[in-house]
C-alpha cells in the first residue's frame, strides 16, 4: 500500500523537537573511573531526534490495515507535535535511567477497492530501568539493565467517505538491556545501547538500538551525534498497532 501526498497544514515549528535519544547516556560515556566514587552523579539531555515514523494500523476486527509512513524529509509537514528528554543517575556501580517521548504525525493512505483514509498517530513512552556497571577498565564500560517501558498510543483514521474511528492502547513492556561505551581519547568516546522485551506480556515485541559519537566541550557539557531505532508490535484480538521511528539525531547532555 502506498503513501500519499503529507498534509501541509502541520505546524512546521514543533519538528524542533522532533528528536532523538542517543546521549541517554553521552556524559557517561566521557567519564572514566566514575563507578569509584560513592557520590550520586546525574545527567540531563534533551535531544533533537531527526526521525521518520512508520506505523500499521488495523482499529477493529476485520478492517484494512492502514499504513502511515513518512520520512524525515516529510516529517516538516506531517509532524504535530514532539518532546524528547532522557536522564541517568549513577552510585557507586549502581546506574538508572529513564527516557521520555512524545511525537504525532497525521497522514494520508490509500486502502483497497480505492479507499482513501486520514490517520492520526500518538505516541508516548516512558522507559525506566536499572542495573549494575560489570565494567570499567578505564576505556570499556558495560552496563547490564532491567526495568519497563510504559506505552500510550493512540489512533485516529478517518475512512473516506464512510467512517471516522479510534483505536488506542496502553500497556506496560518488561525490558532488559544493555550499554557499552569506549573511550577513544581525552574527550572523544563512543556508546551502543540496545533493549528488547515485551514478550507477549505488553506487547508482542518492542526493541530499541541506539549507537553515538559523544565530544566532550567542558567538564560538565557534552554533545553527541547518533542513530536511534525504537519499535513495537502490539496486537490483541480485536486490534493491531506496530509502530516505529527511526533517524539520526543530536543531543546536548549537563552532568552535575
Amino acid at each position: 500500500m502506498t503513501t500519499a501526498a503529507p498534509d501541509t497544514h502541520t505546524p512546521k515549528r514543533t519538528l524542533l523537537c522532533a528528536a532523538a535519544m542517543l546521549t541517554l547516556a553521552s556524559a557517561s560515556a566521557q567519564t572514566t573511573g566514575e563507578t569509584d566514587g560513592e557520590a550520586w552523579r546525574f545527567q540531563l539531555t534533551p535531544y533533537v531526534w531527526m526521525t521518520g515514523m512508520e506505523a500499521r494500523i488495523r482499529p477493529f476486527p476485520g478492517a484494512p490495515t492502514a499504513h502511515v509512513g513518512q520520512r524525515f524529509s516529510d516529517i516538516f509537514d506531517n509532524l504535530d507535535a514532539a518532546a524528547f528528554l532522557t536522564g541517568t543517575a549513577r552510585k557507586g556501580r549502581y546506574v538508572f535511567q529513564g527516557d521520555a517521548s512524545h511525537a504525532a504525525i497525521s497522514d494520508s493512505a490509500s486502502l483497497p477497492l480505492g479507499l482513501t483514509t486520514q490517520a492520526r498517530v500518538r505516541q508516548d513512552s516512558l522507559t525506566l530501568t536499572g542495573g549494575y556497571n560489570w565494567l570499567n577498565d578505564g576505556r570499556n564500560s558495560l552496563d547490564l539493565l532491567a526495568g519497563a517501558r510504559w506505552w500510550s498510543i493512540k489512533t485516529s483514521v478517518q475512512l473516506q467517505p464512510l467512517l471516522k474511528t479510534h483505536a488506542s492502547a496502553s500497556f506496560l513492556d518488561p525490558i532488559v538491556a544493555m550499554r557499552w561505551r569506549h573511550q577513544l581519547g581525552p574527550r572523544w568516546s563512543t556508546l551502543v545501547y540496545l533493549d528488547a522485551g515485551g514478550l507477549g506480556i505488553g506487547s508482542d515485541f518492542t526493541w530499541q538500538l541506539l549507537g553515538s559519537v559523544n565530544y566532550q566541550l567542558k567538564d560538565n557539557l557534552y554533545v553527541s551525534l547518533g542513530y536511534r531505532r525504537l519499535s513495537v508490535d502490539y496486537r490483541d484480538q480485536r486490534k493491531r498497532l506496530d509502530f516505529g521511528m527511526g533517524g539520526p539525531m543530536v543531543g546536548v547532555t549537563l552532568r552535575f
